[in-house]
């Protein structure tokens, strides 16, 4: 009797073992996984004036996982559309992309990103006008900055005659807009907005970098 309560015994705590090891197991194969999949992607915040546009093109290149509307650059926290609109926010119409650098790098999306907006109109981009439609690019470390900076330099200067008034900036907040801004292209096609403006860019901007496309 004695041994099979040791037995019994042995085996509760040896299966309680075995659980907590699978459950750990679990938890760091999560962990790693997420690990793994953050050292396969990197992000860019780039406000070139609408994000309905922005968004739009982006989420169509190859190696984009992922594009999110939202606001950044400006000093109240989670803002509104309303607010943003208002100019008195401070924040920027931005989209932050989620890409693979083996795919699509940053210096490529630097190239779309001088050529889907006109960088040379401050507050401005046809006609949305405003603080909230200036072009910007939010940079998350130094090699983007030096990255953006040589872009702009190298690459912006020759697609455009006028100065380029694009701000280059550290990114100190993100805050995505709400949910009716997410892929508003892809969910309201037949929208005035989005048949004037965003579809005859979706062409040209397929046209010219067909071979990014998705």
């Amino acid at each position: 009797m004695g041994k099979k309560i040791l037995i019994t015994i042995f085996i509760f705590v040896m299966t309680a073992v075995l659980i907590e090891s699978c459950s750990l197991t679990s938890k760091n194969g999560d962990t790693l996984t997420n690990n793994t999949m953050a050292g396969k992607t990197d992000t860019a915040v780039f406000g070139a004036g609408c994000f309905w546009c922005t968004e739009a093109l982006y989420e169509r290149l190859k190696g984009v996982q992922l594009v999110d509307a939202g606001y950044s650059g400006g000093t109240v926290e989670n803002p509104s559309y309303e607010q943003v609109c208002s100019g008195e926010s401070g924040h920027a119409e931005v989209a932050r992309i989620i890409y693979d650098p083996s795919v699509i790098t940053y210096e490529q999306l630097l190239d779309v990103f001088w050529t889907v907006h006109d960088p040379t109109t401050l507050n401005r981009q046809g006609g949305d006008v405003g603080e909230q439609y200036r072009s910007v690019i939010f940079y998350m470390n130094d090699d983007q900055k030096q990255k953006a900076e040589k872009s702009k330099k190298d690459v912006a200067t020759t697609l455009w005659k006028d100065p380029i008034v694009t701000e280059i900036s550290p990114l100190k907040n993100f805050y995505v807009a709400e949910n009716y801004h997410q892929q508003y292209y892809d969910s309201n096609p037949y929208a005035g907005y989005c048949q004037a403006i965003i579809a005859p860019k979706i062409i040209k901007f397929s046209e010219k970098f067909k071979d990014w496309i998705k």
